[in-house]
């Protein structure tokens, strides 16, 4: 039981601060398809700081530098959203896709060739972080806590903070319901979803390198984040695009995610002899269950998707 909740707990944090990602995207009028490929961006910057940290770092260090090279990598990939989206009026499920594909593909070839560069024998996409991973895990009895889940906590209290209670968000929400409006009354609506946008950027990479180290030591970047980014979004629609819910949802699919981790371990569940890929197939299925019965009382931000001109009214 306590294993079913460590898993449940650190799956909830990945899908909490992705889908914390999108909300603030959308929220500013655009929609981020992408987010599956900035988690892998955000993992692979997150991983490579890992990999060639001295060994002497100590934990509070390797904690700070782990989140800030996978929150810059996250941020810098989602600028292609952000330009494609705000500059060029582009079609932002389209570019979403793009980046979902070209994500995994980069990072598979970046990985493959530090590797070959280091030794010719080792041309996988995998990489390693044995030691490093140890400093986000505290040992409480036979809990093991991790530090991502108290980042996760404080991101989930800030993103309401900064959506409710602030005049940044307010603005931001505006642009994403009304932007002819909130233009008239001085507001940039450009400047606004580009910040939308860099945040999404930024929460979305944090979860990539949450979600490879959350109980692995080496990823192989070719396989991405199984499509948690997906799923976040799910977790986002299913939670109405608010900070609260959204983390109740993400508990919810992180449940049964963690059930594929941990079945054996309930001898009710080995007695149904189910093979283990149902258990993993567990979270998208319920996803789609879940938006088959809510998407027609969803209510997402009018302006959504909709490119934005300063011209029409």
């Amino acid at each position: 039981m306590i294993l079913l909740l460590q898993y449940m707990l650190i799956f909830a944090s990945v899908l909490m601060l992705v889908a914390l990602g999108g909300c603030f995207s959308e929220h500013s009028g655009v929609i981020n398809i992408g987010l599956e490929g900035i988690m892998v961006m955000g993992a692979l910057g997150g991983a490579l700081m890992m990999k060639f940290l001295p060994e002497s770092t100590p934990a509070i260090g390797i904690i700070v530098l782990v989140v800030l090279a996978a929150i810059l990598l996250g941020v810098i990939y989602s600028l292609l959203l952000a330009v494609a989206a705000v500059n060029f009026k582009a079609d932002q499920t389209l570019v979403g896709t793009a980046m979902n594909l070209l994500g995994t593909a980069a990072a598979t070839v970046f990985v493959k060739a530090m590797n070959t560069a280091e030794s010719v024998d080792n041309v996988s996409s995998t990489i390693q972080y044995i030691s490093a991973k140890k400093a986000f895990i505290v040992n409480i009895g036979s809990f093991e806590f991790n530090w991502f889940m108290l980042l996760a906590l404080i991101a989930l209290i800030g993103s309401y903070i900064t959506l409710y209670k602030t005049r940044f968000g307010l603005r931001l929400m505006a642009c994403g319901e009304h932007p002819q409006a909130a233009d008239s009354v001085g507001i940039n609506v450009y400047r606004m979803r580009y910040a939308g946008v860099l945040i999404s950027g930024m929460l979305g990479g944090l979860g990539g390198i949450v979600y490879i180290t959350a109980g692995v030591s080496e990823w192989k970047f070719e396989n991405g984040v199984a499509g948690f980014g997906f799923l976040a979004l799910a977790v986002m629609i299913f939670g109405q695009w608010k900070p609260t819910r959204i983390a109740l949802a993400a508990l919810l699919f992180g449940f049964f995610r963690a059930l594929g981790n941990v079945y054996t371990g309930f001898d009710f569940l080995k007695a149904l002899n189910l093979p283990g890929s149902i258990y993993n197939m567990l979270p998208y299925i319920i996803s789609l269950v879940v938006l088959a019965f809510t998407s027609k009382k969803s209510r997402a931000p009018k302006a959504e998707g909709i490119p934005y001109d300063k011209g029409q009214r």
